[in-house]
């Protein structure tokens, strides 16, 4: 797209009247050189409003990509040898609302070895079609195999729509494979939409948080988003008893220039994405010493310790405790915010929580607009009060 000079149509009075109208300079006239519009321009078109013609702002149309040849919403299954990742049955939930708008079917797709069996699973939750691919050397993630088995799939099935779960291994894989494709890929989408046209709305943070950023792919398919654990809600499993189907593994589809030698599993670790009761922490709290109290009220209700942006820059709390935007998104059925402001970067990753009780002194904190419950007040005068309660309830004092 741009501007074009239209030299047949130029004089030079008015060579001279557009050198002169250009508010950034950047249109030169000379009897011998003629019309130019050099590197200064900046597109504001007046130009192209006061030249009667002379110059044109025509902007080149994409080709547009035949949509009827691109059928379907894939869901990528996450497992560890066998065992789905949540995230998968939460896609296959959201892919199921989206089929419904347009009609068409809902895949899943599940990549590994020895896992024929387990794939079934995929059925209950939603997906219309499972596809398998099972063998030996795919045992193990390798980012060269399962990419170039994910695009082996796509070419060859060409589902209009594909999900995956904004995983450390959809992080990696799902770029790998768009870039294949020469296609977009929109990250971390906390909503998704379809229209009629099959077209999906992508929805995600932008700017810090500060806007909602809705990215649409409509000239190019398949279309990729990568979507944040705990953002849709899993559906309910229902029977199934149906086979997978099997696709072909080639030996060319297993090369690679890497090759695992051992793997060694991390302790289980706490992760507050998994857990049902939630204490969390905001810039509120005074000092590190202080987070004694807020650690008795978790340990009785059961509960795990999280936090906001601020007190992981103050290295109170590693960085997997935190929940927003930049940390973890939650969906706990308790969250209690303990002089949380309640910023949308934080909010972004709690608001699906089934019940959410603030406890702040600012009466206008933002965090009291998605509170279900608020407390307005000295937290060190409540959350002890909170304790107390708690205790005798229990018989404990």
């Amino acid at each position: 797209m741009g501007l074009v000079i239209h030299k047949e149509k130029i004089s030079r009075e008015t060579g001279e009247k557009l050198k002169s109208l250009c508010p950034f300079g950047a249109i030169s006239y000379t009897e011998k050189e003629g019309l130019s519009i050099g590197m200064g321009c900046k597109l504001c078109k007046l130009c192209v409003k006061k030249s009667d013609g002379v110059i044109t702002f025509e902007e080149e149309l994409s080709p547009r990509v035949d949509k009827s040849l691109w059928k379907g919403i894939l869901v990528f299954c996450e497992h560890f040898h066998g065992k789905i990742h949540n995230v998968t049955f939460e896609l296959l939930g959201k892919a199921r609302e989206l089929a419904a708008v347009t009609g068409q079917n809902v895949m899943a797709l599940m990549i590994g070895s020895d896992i024929t069996d387990k794939a079934k699973e995929l059925y209950c939750y939603g997906a219309d079609d499972v596809y398998v691919y099972d063998n030996p050397g795919l045992r193990d993630f390798l980012i060269e195999p399962y990419t170039n088995v994910f695009e082996s799939f796509i070419r060859q099935i060409r589902p209009s729509s594909i999900l995956v779960g904004a995983t450390n291994v959809g992080r990696s894989l799902a770029p790998r494979v768009a870039a294949r494709l020469r296609t977009g890929l929109t990250a971390d989408c906390t909503s998704l939409e379809m229209t009629e046209d099959t077209d999906l709305v992508q929805i995600r943070p932008a700017f810090g948080g500060n806007i909602m950023a809705r990215i649409m792919t409509p000239n190019h398919r398949p279309q990729f988003c990568t979507v944040r654990y705990k953002i849709f809600s899993k559906p309910e499993k229902t029977d199934c008893d149906r086979e997978p189907i099997s696709m072909e593994v080639t030996d060319r589809m297993l090369v690679t220039n890497a090759r695992i030698v051992d793997i060694e599993l991390k302790p289980e670790d706490v992760d507050i994405s998994e857990a049902e009761v939630i204490v969390q922490c905001g810039r509120g709290v005074k000092s590190k010493s202080d987070l004694a109290m807020v650690q008795e009220l978790a340990n009785l209700l059961g509960a795990r310790m999280a936090c906001t942006r601020p007190l992981v820059e103050n290295n109170w709390f590693d960085a997997k405790h935190q929940i927003g935007l930049s940390g973890r998104t939650v969906k706990p059925k308790l969250l209690i915010c303990i002089g949380v402001s309640g910023a949308v970067q934080t909010v972004a990753g709690m608001k699906g929580s089934d019940l959410i009780i603030a406890i702040n002194s600012d009466p206008q904190a933002p965090i009291f607009d998605v509170a279900h419950y608020g407390y307005v007040g000295d937290l060190y005068e409540i959350v002890p009060k909170l304790i107390e309660k708690i205790k005798t309830t229990r018989g404990e004092v």
